[in-house]
């Protein structure tokens, strides 16, 4: 087993439709999750300065760590996710 990390991009306001469906989606991979860690706006820091992060389509909202065979067992979890703009899925290396 491996560990794959799911990164979450993109927000838009949750409607009931959003969240219903999120909240199936999480007890659908209950068993292979590992942890789920939700972001807050936050600032981003580069060597032109520090701005805010902005909640829109393109914003890092989240991670979910599964643990499953390979990749592909992984991809399949993030096609069943109801995202808003994507889902990167990375494999976790040891430090």
């Amino acid at each position: 087993m491996s560990k794959f990390v799911l990164v979450h991009i993109g927000f838009e306001q949750p409607t009931k439709e959003i969240m219903t469906a999120w909240i199936k989606w999480f007890e659908d991979i209950k068993d292979v999750t590992v942890e789920n860690i939700g972001l807050k706006p936050g600032k981003e820091v580069s060597s032109e300065g520090t701005t805010d992060i902005e909640f829109d389509t393109q914003v890092i909202t989240g991670f979910t760590i599964i643990e499953v065979e390979d990749l592909d067992e992984a991809v399949k979890i993030a096609q069943n996710c109801p995202f808003i703009t994507s889902i990167k899925v990375q494999e976790v290396r040891e430090m």
